[in-house]
């Protein structure tokens, strides 16, 4: 197998997920409604369970997963705080998760696609972090 595709996709399941449990984090802040911080709360701890994958593959290669680089979370607080500026209503909130696990969904479905070297496990939890974030737009379209 090719250990380069595996570390690279391994890299972008990572990065997603980091940006996904910081969207999360920003924007929870906003919410007032119980029901929706508890769907975010869990969203997380299940972002939190496939970064632990993540992690755990890295370590069998010896390697360390890429940072997310301090400029993309200042945007990521930064978008959060402008878009919620005037409008923080539920479904708004949802629109602005919806859009994230989206773009989610279309590049890891792009890797998915692209990469039928990568290992069976690394295919594992890219489709099990596709799945996640299908579930977090079903979820969240009943906030719209």
């Amino acid at each position: 197998m090719d250990e380069n595709i595996n570390l690279t996709i391994l890299n972008e399941i990572g990065k997603a997920t980091r940006m996904g449990l910081s969207s999360i984090t920003f924007v929870s802040e906003k919410v007032e409604d119980e029901t929706m911080k508890q769907d975010l709360s869990t969203q997380y701890a299940e972002y939190g369970k496939i970064l632990d994958k993540v992690n755990t593959q890295f370590e069998k290669y010896g390697e360390i997963p890429d940072e997310e680089p301090l400029m993309d979370k200042m945007m990521s607080w930064t978008g959060v705080q402008m878009n919620t500026l005037k409008d923080s209503s539920n479904s708004h909130i949802a629109e602005l998760m919806i859009q994230g696990n989206l773009m989610g969904v279309i590049e890891s479905q792009k890797l998915l696609n692209h990469s039928p070297k990568m290992e069976p496990v690394i295919k594992d939890i890219l489709n099990d972090f596709i799945t996640l974030q299908n579930n977090n737009i079903e979820k969240m379209k009943t906030y719209l």
